[in-house]
């Protein structure tokens, strides 16, 4: 029996527990996911900011050093540790971006991720600060990811260790945030139907959505759960995951794949595992996308285009995350330490060989930002 079996029967007979699994229903009524920065934590972000910009560090350069966070520091090793060893996500609350152009509150964001994590890029253009808002694209073009629209958007997981969401302008109505524990879906699956746990670790086909460079497969064969070293860990995409089965090198569904999506979607959407949430100006949602699938509803946008829905996104490699099988990647470049996983590997960037850099997209040799549009932001 193979390690990679013997460690998913660990879990196959009994329930997942610890403080990564939990209901929606019981924390809707609790703030103890919710970090309030203090006005003296505040000032301290701002002097961070204006120290870097009174050195005019290109965006990109800025690193933990270039930062300075003396007492948000402690907050924020606190915070990764609730991300990788607690329930999953955390909600900073009311960061006030109002107060700065639309520079300053990118490179604000981009110094808190480096006290949080690498950035890692987006997408294939090697974007590592992206832009969320409508650019009226539809996700009828296998091409275009969920991000770039208006539409809502089903319980998913992101290509990197942590999501981290900045709210900066919300939609006139809707794009309401749904998160759920991996864990409870897991247990909910066991439950109903104990005879597809199983079948989340096998290997499932998840399409790259045009993102894979020239002769590289357009899909990722990877599987939808393990369970290593003592922690469950999910990726679960059920649109890619479908789109994929364009590809002639992909097997067909299975009935019983259906039936396993369809009890991973009904279990994530019912009332009592998930937790819903508004992201107001200023609120950073931080994500463990092992630990915690997310969602967006359809919304509505003004029509003045500064008013229109902006979020800034980064993806995140955590210093210290969980140690996860090479195979849990798929094609994707992976390194042991966990310093390079994660993220979508850049068309127009390589490693440098004999540098250390075993792949991922953690050390770009880059400047990209992605713009409102998806467009470069330089």
């Amino acid at each position: 029996m193979s390690a990679v079996h013997t460690n998913a029967m660990e879990v196959l007979r009994r329930s997942c527990t610890g403080p990564a699994v939990w209901s929606g229903a019981d924390l809707a009524d609790s703030e103890e996911w919710v970090v309030r920065l203090s006005p003296g934590q505040i000032e301290e972000l701002e002097s961070a900011l204006c120290a870097v910009r009174g050195r005019d560090l290109p965006l990109l350069k800025v690193g933990v050093a270039d930062f300075p966070l003396p007492t948000l520091t402690g907050v924020l090793e606190r915070v990764v540790d609730v991300l990788e060893n607690g329930r999953g996500f955390v909600l900073i609350r009311r960061i006030p971006v109002e107060r700065y152009g639309r520079a300053a509150v990118s490179t604000l964001f981009w110094g808190l991720g480096q006290h949080l994590g690498v950035p890692v890029s987006q997408n294939a253009a090697g974007h590592m600060l992206g832009h969320v808002r409508d650019t009226g694209r539809t996700l009828a073009d296998p091409s275009t990811r969920g991000y770039q629209t208006r539409q809502a958007l089903p319980f998913h997981t992101d290509g990197s260790d942590v999501l981290g969401l900045l709210c900066l302008t919300p939609p006139r109505a809707g794009a309401r945030m749904s998160l759920v524990s991996a864990g409870a879906v897991h247990n909910a699956v066991l439950a109903r139907r104990p005879d597809l746990v199983e079948r989340l670790y096998h290997t499932h086909y998840l399409d790259r959505r045009g993102e894979n460079a020239p002769g590289e497969r357009p899909y990722h064969a990877v599987p939808l759960a393990t369970w290593h070293g003592g922690k469950l860990s999910m990726r679960y995409h059920r649109r890619y995951l479908e789109s994929a089965q364009r590809s002639s090198g992909v097997p067909r569904l299975e009935r019983a794949d259906v039936e396993l999506f369809d009890l991973v979607d009904e279990a994530a959407h019912s009332p009592r595992h998930r937790l819903d949430l508004d992201l107001g100006p200023g609120d950073l949602l931080l994500v463990n996308n092992y630990a915690v699938l997310h969602s967006r509803t359809r919304y509505e946008d003004f029509a003045e285009p500064e008013r229109k829905r902006h979020l800034l996104r980064l993806w995140l490699t955590l210093r210290q995350g969980r140690d996860l099988p090479a195979h849990f990647w798929g094609d994707l470049p992976h390194a042991g330490d966990g310093s390079g996983r994660g993220g979508v590997t850049p068309r127009d960037v390589a490693s440098i060989p004999g540098s250390g850099d075993t792949g991922g997209s953690c050390r770009l040799h880059t400047t990209h930002l992605s713009g409102p549009d998806g467009t470069d932001d330089e």
